[in-house]
């Protein structure tokens, strides 16, 4: 197994029907032969595997249900046989990057080079068994394999992954990209609603990645439900999508670390939004409620929050929608070492945050919490 360059098992093996096979079928690309066999070994018996290293000639013959990349992504190498095999790999449905060097910048990387899922850190077998068992919505199938919902989320993470690669890498912010990729999250969510849009991105995403969706979603959906104009909706949408920009400069081991921040990485973490404030400040396309939304997303109406103890009079309307939509995001968005806060006990916190929320929104988000 050690000198392999291509792993085969038959796809229609057990007298499964071809079409059946064709359905279950995953294709793993590895860049060493122990990674490739250490994937291949964990799916043999769920699916039909075929599996090849990413420096062999491609002989991806048929479309896969689902394509598993191991590899690094530091080495270019890597990222150019990616590249070459890039038509094949957009056939399919999903294509789960595993990342065991994860960095903003390589998981901005797996989304460019296509990635549906990512999953960072040691290989975890439920995870990516869970992601890969995740069943397709054969409604909103699109033409290509794709759905219109994977297309949206797709979109969305791009944006973040980029605009975290251009803060960290100190490149140009592409800031039309990132706002259109929030209209595009308003039009998915206008169109099949707020409940799917937060289940579809907690299967595909995780940590700050899934965060900036999942409040970006919130927002938007409370915005709706608040009926506010296209110009206040795309200021909405704008804030949440760069809110947690000053997180690039936070490492990923601190901002996914499971359990409880020491004291020196809580004061790193309460540097995020004067941090997204000055990277921001300078972009001519950045209006005054986007940046303050940035920089005042953990302020509190009692003079509590950070990073300028701000009270009442000094937050504004947009600012008060996001941090509603900030604080539920965080309850209920999926952690692999903590379970998922139903959602009635989210809004629950939410109502005992008596004097640091607004109480008339905070009751006017319970239909978005609960019912949308």
């Amino acid at each position: 197994m050690q000198n392999a360059r291509t792993i085969l098992s038959p796809v229609n093996a057990d007298g499964i029907r071809e079409k059946e096979a064709a359905r279950s079928f995953v294709h793993v690309l590895a860049d060493t032969s122990d990674r490739l066999a250490g994937v291949c070994t964990i799916l043999e018996d769920r699916f039909a595997v075929a599996g090849e290293r990413l420096d062999a000639e491609a002989k991806l013959s048929q479309v896969p249900a689902a394509i598993v990349i191991r590899a690094d992504l530091r080495d270019v190498d890597n990222i150019a046989a990616l590249k070459r095999r890039a038509g094949k790999l957009a056939k399919a449905k999903k294509r789960i990057f595993l990342l065991e060097h994860s960095s903003h910048v390589g998981i901005s990387q797996a989304y460019a080079l296509g990635a549906t899922h990512v999953l960072s850190g040691t290989i975890n077998r439920p995870k990516l068994l869970s992601a890969l068992c995740d069943p397709a919505n054969p409604s909103s199938a699109a033409p290509g394999g794709m759905s219109r919902s994977d297309n949206a989320v797709e979109a969305a993470a791009t944006a973040v992954a980029s605009m975290f690669t251009a803060v960290t890498l100190g490149q140009p912010l592409d800031i039309d990209g990132t706002k259109e990729a929030g209209r595009q999250i308003a039009d998915r969510i206008t169109e099949r609603g707020l409940s799917e849009w937060l289940s579809t991105v907690r299967r595909h995403h995780e940590g700050t990645y899934q965060h900036c969706l999942l409040v970006t979603g919130l927002a938007i959906d409370f915005g709706l439900s608040l009926g506010v104009g296209r110009a206040d909706l795309e200021r909405l949408y704008s804030a949440a999508m760069f809110h947690d920009i000053g997180k690039a400069q936070i490492p990923l081991a601190i901002l996914d670390k499971p359990g409880r921040l020491d004291a020196e990485e809580r004061g790193l973490i309460e540097t995020h939004p004067a941090a997204g404030h000055e990277f921001l400040k300078g972009h001519d396309k950045i209006s005054p409620e986007i940046l303050d939304a940035v920089r005042h997303h953990h302020e509190y109406l009692d003079g509590s929050g950070y990073p300028d103890a701000l009270c009442a009079e000094s937050i504004g309307d947009v600012v008060r929608i996001l941090t509603i939509s900030d604080i539920f995001a965080a309850l209920i968005e999926h952690r692999h070492y903590k379970p998922t806060m139903p959602r009635a006990e989210a809004y629950d916190v939410l109502c005992g945050m008596s004097g640091k929320l607004e109480k008339a929104l905070v009751t006017s988000f319970k239909e978005v919490a609960l019912t949308r």
